[in-house]
């Protein structure tokens, strides 16, 4: 259990030796989940996006590639992440049009009512207060922006309850939960989509006006 702990651990913080496992592990064991989470997209020609806890950087190609006009700025408070991710696209950064920056959910150094698209895949387990984090997402979106949440657990799983007690400072929500601390943050649409036979959980979130957090923290993407 040592060792399977450790591992298991590194999906909250890559770090290490561990880390690096843990990384290649997300770009392959996590695409079917994030790309059945892409599929309740429709209509949507995002052309600034951020991804934010981005892990390996997998989900941060497939973005860009399905949307080949848009920008996009990955986001994870991990330093081996942020490596990761910078070297699996390259390409896209020497072409400008991608941005990979270490910075925590809870304080975005990003401007406020940029984006028209934020995406959160197999994180918000691990994020710190939640409705501080949902509030900051709120803030950098523009009026009528989307925010995309996909989990591989619905918050009601065995297995995903099994991990929760494994590893430190993860808790699966429910959609429930989620809707919820969306709507405290100031989004006021909320669509919930689950998997016909696994626990998978998307959620998909419309910021329809200003918060009342508002812009005031109108920081300035680097």
């Amino acid at each position: 259990m040592g060792l399977f702990k450790r591992f298991i651990g590194q999906t909250r913080k890559p770090e290490g030796f561990f880390g690096k496992l843990m990384l290649n592990a997300m770009n392959q064991g996590h695409a079917a989940l994030s790309d059945w989470g892409l599929s309740h997209i429709e209509g949507l020609s995002p052309l600034v996006i951020a991804e934010l806890g981005c892990g390996g950087g997998r989900n941060v190609r497939e973005l860009l590639r399905r949307y080949p006009m848009a920008k996009l700025y990955a986001v994870d408070y991990s330093a081996l992440a942020v490596c990761r991710t910078r070297a699996y696209n390259k390409p896209d950064i020497v072409k400008g049009r991608c941005r990979v920056l270490k910075a925590s959910v809870q304080s975005l150094p990003l401007a406020a009512s940029r984006f028209d698209f934020a995406t959160a895949f197999e994180t918000v387990y691990f994020w710190p207060d939640l409705a501080e984090c949902f509030a900051e997402v709120y803030r950098i979106l523009k009026c009528g922006g989307s925010f995309l949440i996909c989990n591989e657990s619905d918050g009601t799983d065995a297995e995903g309850l099994r991990y929760e007690r494994i590893i430190d400072g993860m808790h699966c929500y429910t959609a429930e939960e989620l809707e919820t601390l969306l709507r405290t943050a100031g989004f006021s649409k909320v669509q919930v989509f689950r998997h016909e036979t696994k626990p998978w959980l998307t959620v998909l979130a419309k910021n329809k006006g200003t918060s009342k957090r508002s812009r005031k923290k109108g920081r300035s993407s680097r």
